[in-house]
């Protein structure tokens, strides 16, 4: 992943690179956490909080990568 520092703080890539670290971070703790509850419901909680986030952050990717039509074709302000 390239350095943070590598756009300013009016590029868009300088945030979705925040985000998506922030989002795969909470994704694997949400993960890790399935294994320390012994709770069905909290388990299926994190599983699925786990597997959203991660859905985030191929969104971003998808994004930076401009694969969705929707990133191919949106404008920009």
């Amino acid at each position: 992943m390239p350095d943070r520092t590598q756009y300013n703080e009016q590029d868009p890539r300088h945030h979705k690179q925040k985000l998506k670290q922030m989002l795969n971070d909470t994704a694997d703790h949400a993960r890790l956490d399935v294994c320390k509850v012994n709770d069905r419901k909290a388990e299926a909680l994190f599983e699925t909080t786990g597997k959203v986030l991660k859905g985030l952050v191929k969104a971003c990717t998808d994004f930076a990568e401009k694969k969705e039509e929707a990133w191919k074709t949106a404008g920009t302000r």
